[in-house]
């Protein structure tokens, strides 16, 4: 009772330090969505570091359709902020017919992130980028395709969406994102796994073999892409879970999950 008091407290003391809300695109947007209500804004959650800490952009997942923002966003601020990193959580656009809009949004964050570093006591050189789901395949994205102020160091995938390969892609992802009838090339250079380069950004991917929603090939072609490029990664399956597990505790391996995590973000 008293670990579960001191864990409540711990939460209510981050979200409480850290309901800062900031809309990325003020002056407008490169890609106006065509849904005028569906905005792009991040909530940063500062962890209490006397040193400059590093800082993890969170892209939550939902099929390029909508946005699982708590249990794969919001709930994960204390987690972090108590391991000393710093969270901004993105509330990204819904595609609408345009792929670029999601991407512009991720890469605005990562920006935005490294524009406050100072001010926010983060380290610029430890700026990573997390996601889950179809979140995983913007996360991805990012790591592969971004460039300059854009690419985040590290990233941290859950259960991901990497490929727009028909035979083992999230379809609704594919669909929503690129369109049914997309075309070989465009699938290509959104398929994750052929994109990755030697300065690709290290990677901690985690999964559940019996993910009936992405097939757990996609994560796993994405480490194996990482291991032929030299890319330092680690992949961790657990037995069961299925899809969406995110921070719920209901997940099985729940406890084991995080302490790979945590270990893995110590060596940073």
């Amino acid at each position: 009772m008293k670990k579960l008091l001191t864990l409540a407290l711990l939460a209510l003391a981050t979200m409480t330090q850290a309901q800062q809300r900031i809309d990325l695109w003020p002056q407008g947007a490169p890609h106006p969505s065509s849904d005028q209500q569906d905005t792009a804004f991040v909530k940063v959650f500062l962890a209490n570091n006397e040193a400059a800490a590093p800082c993890i952009v969170i892209c939550p997942g939902g099929g390029y359709t909508h946005l699982a923002m708590n249990h794969e966003g919001y709930d994960w601020a204390p987690v972090f902020n108590h391991m000393g990193i710093h969270v901004v959580v993105l509330k990204y656009r819904m595609p609408h017919g345009v792929k670029e809009i999601p991407f512009e949004d991720a890469e605005e964050a990562v920006r935005l992130v490294r524009r406050h570093a100072a001010e926010w006591n983060i380290d610029p050189q430890r700026v990573g980028i997390m996601g889950s789901s179809a979140g995983g395949h913007l996360a991805s994205t990012i790591a592969t395709h971004s460039v300059g102020e854009a690419k985040p160091n590290f990233q941290v995938l859950f259960y991901p969406v990497i490929t727009m390969d028909k035979s083992f892609t999230h379809r609704g992802s594919h669909d929503f994102l690129l369109g049914a009838d997309a075309s070989a090339e465009l699938e290509q250079q959104y398929s994750n796994e052929k994109q990755v380069t030697p300065q690709t950004p290290r990677a901690f991917i985690v999964l559940s073999d019996d993910d009936h929603v992405v097939p757990p090939l996609n994560g796993v072609s994405y480490y194996i892409a990482c291991h032929t490029s030299k890319v330092p990664a680690v992949l961790h399956v657990y037995p069961t879970g299925d899809h969406g597990w995110g921070l719920r505790s209901s997940f099985a391996h729940h406890a084991e999950m995080l302490m790979e995590l945590k270990a893995w973000l110590s060596k940073l």
